[in-house]
C-alpha cells in the first residue's frame, strides 16, 4: 500500500511492535475462548457469558456516566495546569479499588479457614489511596510553585 505521493509505506519498529502484540493478544483471546469450551465441565460457559454480559452492563451503565460525570466536575472545578494530575490520581484509585474489590469485600474467604484472606485488605487499600493522593498532593505543589514562579516576583506595597 502507498502513501501519497507514490512514497510506499516502510514498516517501522513501532508497527512491527505493535502488530506482533496484536497478534500475541489474539493468541490469547483464542487460547482462552478454546479453554472455555474445551473444559466447559470446570468453566461453565453460562455462568461466564453472565458475568461477561453483567460487565458489559455494569460498564456500560455504572462505570461511562459516573467517569464522564466526574471528568465534568474536573472540567469546571480544577484549573487546567493541574486536572491531569487529579484525572491520573483518580484513574489509579479507581483502578486500584476494582482490582482490590474481591479482596477488601472479603469475597472467597471461608470462616473455617482464616488464611485465605489473612490481610486487612480494606485498611491496606486505604493506605494505597491515600499513597497515591499524597504522590499527586506533591505534584500538585511542585506545578503551583513552578507556576508561581513563571509568573515573576510580585510587587508588594512600596
Amino acid at each position: 500500500m502507498g502513501a501519497p505521493g507514490g512514497d510506499a509505506v516502510r514498516p517501522t519498529p513501532l508497527r512491527v511492535l505493535r502488530g506482533a502484540l496484536a497478534a500475541a493478544g489474539l493468541a490469547a483471546l483464542g487460547y482462552g475462548v478454546a479453554g472455555l469450551f474445551t473444559t466447559s465441565r470446570a468453566t461453565h460457559p453460562p455462568q461466564a457469558a453472565r458475568w461477561l454480559i453483567g460487565a458489559l452492563l455494569v460498564h456500560d451503565l455504572v462505570a461511562v456516566p459516573v467517569t464522564a460525570l466526574v471528568g465534568i466536575a474536573l472540567t469546571r472545578f480544577v484549573r487546567p495546569p493541574y486536572r491531569a494530575v487529579v484525572q491520573g490520581a483518580f484513574l489509579v484509585s479507581g483502578a486500584v479499588a476494582l482490582a482490590s474489590l474481591p479482596l477488601w469485600r472479603g469475597y472467597g474467604g471461608s470462616p473455617g479457614n482464616p488464611t485465605v484472606n489473612p490481610l486487612p485488605y480494606g485498611r491496606n487499600l486505604a493506605i494505597v489511596l491515600g499513597a497515591v493522593w499524597a504522590g499527586a498532593g506533591v505534584v500538585l505543589a511542585v506545578r503551583a510553585v513552578q507556576a508561581r514562579r513563571r509568573q515573576g516576583p510580585t510587587q508588594g506595597p512600596t
